[in-house]
């Protein structure tokens, strides 16, 4: 099958949904499928082009069996709301002639955020005569207007968009159940909306058995600290700022430590609170690689998921299957109604605390800084989780049947399988 993907985030962005598509794209070249994947040159997540893709406006690229098709990317020294939008159609545009010129394929994938893939993939879908599938990371729409991110008059041009992505879809893939379910919520047919969570990278089921993160703790001289840790994106969802609160509450407590690991549009505003406050139980490190990234989640005691209080359904933060499958106890500030919610309090492994509240989580940390057979349990269960529901192999073989059956691909590989057999 040829596969075209649509998608502004990809290797060799390291977090967030760029590694989760790259994750899905090698193992459907793997398979033996031709992938091509037309994307923008690699920013994010620290909004800055990287230096190798600067002053560069077409860029072609084979990795790990998949062809890749970068555009220019228009991305702003400062980000806010317009200039995002200024971003996002830099690369719908860019993006669109790129894709025009590309072999024509049996089937489309577009990856939203941003939104106006939809349309993009409308215009290929009748160019190509081939369906498309559009994989809905983030409800972008719900988003902008629960977080107040938009105009109001922006919003409903989004809310027609979406509604005409979806109609025009062959299919919808999404990450959650809640997410699923606000989909069909909007009058879409429920059997067109099927969930494909983020799959568990078995490496880090490595992280706390053959690594240890003793390196980690002695290079960041955290011998003997409780060491609580958020990385990734440092973004206006998550609400970081509860973090530097957190650290201010606790400076009195000389036993515990916070890292805020990542990049971001937040993390200058979160550098300067810091420094103003003057913490220094607090220590920012940039995104790590992986080898110092499993290294890091070793090293760590308790992990943060972070959010604001209008984040519900609307996102699912990747992070959640990695810190689990690490097996690390999580401590999530997210609002009671939300996914994170939801699978923490099935797996057991971690505990919930009311979203921007400073003392719930402040008396929580202190809580369990002694509480190590509590913690232990904790990341024993959230690991086991991880294996019984993101299992990698499982998730990434029943996508590739989703889209082989939109191709009308999939009865003819059922039946060259019993021959075999």
């Amino acid at each position: 099958m040829r596969i075209l993907v649509l998608a502004i985030h990809y290797w060799p962005e390291p977090t967030g949904i760029g590694a989760v598509l790259t994750r899905r794209c090698e193992h459907l070249a793997a398979a033996g499928h031709e992938v091509t994947v037309c994307t923008g040159m690699p920013y994010y997540p620290e909004w800055r082009t990287h230096a190798a893709y600067r002053g560069k406006m077409w860029l072609r690229e084979v990795h790990n069996g998949v062809n890749i098709l970068r555009s220019w990317v228009w991305v702003p020294a400062k980000i806010n709301s317009a200039k995002r939008m200024i971003l996002e159609a830099s690369f719908l545009t860019s993006s669109l002639l790129r894709a025009l010129g590309s072999a024509k394929p049996d089937l489309i994938l577009a990856v939203s955020p941003p939104l106006g893939l939809g349309l993009n993939s409308v215009l290929l879908s009748r160019w190509t005569k081939a369906p498309f599938v559009f994989d809905v990371q983030d409800l972008q729409p719900d988003a902008a207007a629960d977080l107040g991110m938009l105009p109001g008059p922006i919003l409903p041009i989004l809310y027609r968009l979406e509604a005409m992505s979806y109609r025009h879809a062959a299919l919808i893939s999404t990450v959650t159940e809640g997410m699923r379910q606000k989909i069909v919520g909007k009058g879409v047919p429920a059997e067109k909306v099927v969930v494909v969570p983020p799959p568990a990278d078995h490496s880090f089921f490595a992280v706390g058995k053959s690594i240890d993160g003793q390196a980690f703790r002695v290079k960041h001289n955290l011998m003997g600290k409780f060491v609580v840790a958020h990385s990734g994106n440092m973004g206006v969802k998550q609400g970081l700022d509860l973090v530097i609160d957190l650290a201010n509450r606790l400076r009195q407590r000389h036993d515990i430590r916070f890292i805020l690991a990542g990049d971001g549009v937040m993390r200058p505003h979160l550098q300067a609170r810091a420094a103003s406050l003057h913490l220094e139980n607090l220590h920012f490190l940039p995104l790590q690689d992986k080898p110092d990234f499993l290294q890091m989640l070793a090293a760590v005691d308790l992990a943060l998921i972070v959010q604001q209080s209008s984040v519900t359904d609307i996102v699912f933060p990747s992070k959640t299957v990695t810190l689990m499958s690490a097996g690390r106890p999580v401590a999530a500030s997210v609002s009671a109604d939300s996914e994170i919610a939801r699978v923490i309090r099935q797996s057991h492994g971690g505990v919930v605390t009311e979203p921007e509240q400073v003392e719930p989580m402040a008396n929580c940390i202190e809580d369990l800084v002694h509480a190590s057979a509590r913690l232990a349990g904790m990341g024993i269960s959230a690991r086991s989780f991880a294996s019984e529901h993101w299992d990698e192999e499982r998730i990434l073989s029943s996508f590739e049947t989703h889209l082989l059956r939109v191709a009308g691909l999939a009865p003819a590989v059922a039946e060259e399988s019993e021959v075999a057999a």
